[in-house]
């Protein structure tokens, strides 16, 4: 699994826990779901268009180059 998608599966678990705490417990949410869904779409789509934005710019500046392909990762036993 990559790096990334552990992140979000790890937030999202958080997420959850914290939702059925404030549910068990009879305290309301600190912000209603819809406003709170829009900000997290907001900072996902955010972090994702500058990361995009970022390799898009890197890729134009790099001259392009064959480089020889290796086989990283693997061991000879």
């Amino acid at each position: 699994m990559s790096r990334a998608l552990l992140g979000f599966g790890a937030a999202l678990g958080v997420g959850l826990l914290a939702g059925v705490l404030y549910h068990v417990i009879g305290v309301p949410t600190p912000a209603p779901p819809w406003w709170a869904l829009c900000g997290l779409l907001g900072i996902v789509g955010g972090e994702t268009g500058v990361a995009a934005a970022h390799d898009r710019r890197n890729r134009r500046r790099r001259p392009r180059t064959a480089q020889p392909t290796t086989a990283e990762g693997s061991s000879t036993a």
